[in-house]
C-alpha cells in the first residue's frame, strides 16, 4: 500500500508538472495511465480474443472485444452523423480505406506475428508493464516494424491498397441502416462465441 500510494502521488505530481507546460499533455498522461491500468486489470488483449477460443475454448475476452466494438461503433456513428447533419466534413473519413487482397494478406501475416509474439500492441504494452522481459523484445521489433511500415506506406498504398474498393456502410445502407447492419454482425459473432464456449466446455467435461 505505501508503494502504491507513493506511485499515485508521483503520477499526480507529474501530471501537475505537465499541466504547467500543456494541459493537453497532462490529459494524455492521465488518460494513458488510466488506460494502462484498465488493460492490466482486465488482461485485455486482441490476440487473446482470437487465440483463446482455439486454445482453451474461452471466449470471455472475445466477447469483451465485441462489446467494445459495439459501443465504439455507436459512439463514432453519432459523432460522424452529427457532423453530417451540420454540413461539416465528416471526421475520420481518411481511415475509410479500400478492402482488397492486401488487407487479407496483411491481416494474416500480422495475426501470425501477434500469436508468435504472444500479444498485440495493447497486450504487449500491458505485459511489459507486468515485467515480462521477453515482451520488451516484441515491443522493440513492434516499433521497428511500425516505423518501417510507415516509411514505405506510400509504396504499398499506391501499388496494393488502392486496388480495392472503399466500403462506408452509411453510403450503402444509410446512417441508420449502416449502424444496424454493423451491430447485427457483432451480435451474430457474440452469439457464435458464446455457443462456441458452451460447446467446448461441454466437450471438455
Amino acid at each position: 500500500m505505501p508503494i502504491g500510494l507513493a506511485v499515485l502521488a508521483g503520477i499526480l505530481l507529474f501530471a501537475l508538472y505537465l499541466n504547467t507546460k500543456s494541459g493537453e499533455l497532462a490529459m494524455y498522461w492521465i488518460v494513458g495511465i488510466c488506460f494502462g491500468f484498465i488493460l492490466r486489470r482486465a488482461s485485455f488483449c486482441f490476440t487473446a480474443s482470437m487465440r483463446d477460443p482455439y486454445l482453451t475454448g474461452s471466449t470471455t475476452i472475445t466477447r469483451a472485444v465485441l462489446i467494445a466494438f459495439a459501443v465504439t461503433s455507436i459512439g463514432f456513428t453519432a459523432i460522424k452523423y452529427g457532423y453530417f447533419r451540420m454540413g461539416l466534413p465528416i471526421p475520420g473519413m481518411s481511415y475509410v480505406v479500400p478492402v482488397s487482397v492486401a488487407t487479407a494478406v496483411g491481416a494474416f501475416i500480422f495475426g501470425i506475428g501477434m500469436v508468435i509474439a504472444g500479444g498485440c500492441a495493447s497486450g504487449t504494452l500491458m505485459r511489459v508493464g507486468e515485467g515480462f522481459h521477453m515482451q520488451v523484445l516484441s515491443l522493440f521489433f513492434f516499433i521497428v516494424g511500425s516505423l518501417w511500415g510507415a516509411h514505405d506506406m506510400g509504396f504499398w498504398k499506391r501499388n496494393f491498397m488502392l486496388a480495392g474498393k472503399k466500403v462506408f456502410l452509411p453510403d450503402v445502407f444509410g446512417w441508420f441502416g449502416g449502424i444496424v447492419v454493423n451491430l447485427l454482425i457483432i451480435a451474430v459473432l457474440y452469439v457464435a462465441a458464446e455457443k462456441w464456449e458452451n460447446r467446448k466446455g461441454a466437450a471438455g467435461h
